[in-house]
């Protein structure tokens, strides 16, 4: 119970943090609806529903890269991430708390984004709605680990993405194949697989990441 309250206090931590600054979901918000208000104009008419799916995930994951570029910024700025690793806690419990934060962004970002999108390029259904859920499990649990990595880097601002977005790719073809597919359990289940093992790997390494 006791690591639970821990990541309970490192989310709710992150949580008024950012509604104090406010400086990481407005840029979110505004760039996803931003993209997709471009790709309403730039697509043409008559497009397939693949193209439209393909273009909802390019903003969602796009977004989620800006939110985890500065998922440790308060940290690296004020110098706390190593007072937060010589805390008396599990150091896997920072990562799942700042995971848990940046899924709460990111949600605050897709009930903005799929309403949007459905309002622009058509009806979002169940699946579609299940895929993006389960993606952002996994979006989160491989960015904050990697944006904890990128972030002790000169170079962070490149490093993240090209350590992110190989990564991300899976998840936007099961995003894309439950949206599209006539059988979007088994791109559900893919999501699903990913999730469980990408969280495993990252829970477990974290302690090694931070300690480097």
């Amino acid at each position: 119970m006791s690591y639970l309250a821990d990541v309970a206090t490192l989310a709710r931590k992150d949580l008024r943090l950012e509604l104090r600054a406010r400086d990481t979901l407005p840029a979110m918000l505004l760039f996803v609806v931003s993209t997709l208000v471009v790709f309403h104009f730039a697509l043409p008419e008559g497009a397939d529903e693949v193209a439209a799916q393909g273009l909802l995930w390019v903003a969602l994951v796009f977004t989620a890269l800006l939110g985890l570029a500065r998922a440790w910024a308060p940290e690296r700025e004020s110098g706390a991430l190593e007072g937060l690793v010589l805390a008396p806690c599990d150091r896997s419990a920072i990562w799942l708390g700042k995971a848990a934060a940046v899924f709460a962004f990111l949600s605050a970002v897709e009930l903005v984004a799929l309403p949007a999108f459905a309002l622009f390029f058509g009806s979002v259904d169940a699946a579609t709605v299940a895929g993006v859920v389960l993606a952002s499990i996994g979006i989160c649990a491989v960015g904050t680990l990697l944006a904890a990595m990128a972030a002790a880097s000169r170079t962070r601002e490149l490093v993240l993405p090209l350590l992110f977005l190989p990564l991300a790719i899976p998840l936007v073809v099961g995003g894309v194949g439950a949206s599209v597919s006539p059988e979007p359990g088994r791109y559900l289940a893919f999501l699903a697989l990913y999730d469980a093992i990408f969280s495993i790997l990252c829970w477990a390494s974290f302690e090694y990441v931070v300690s480097e």
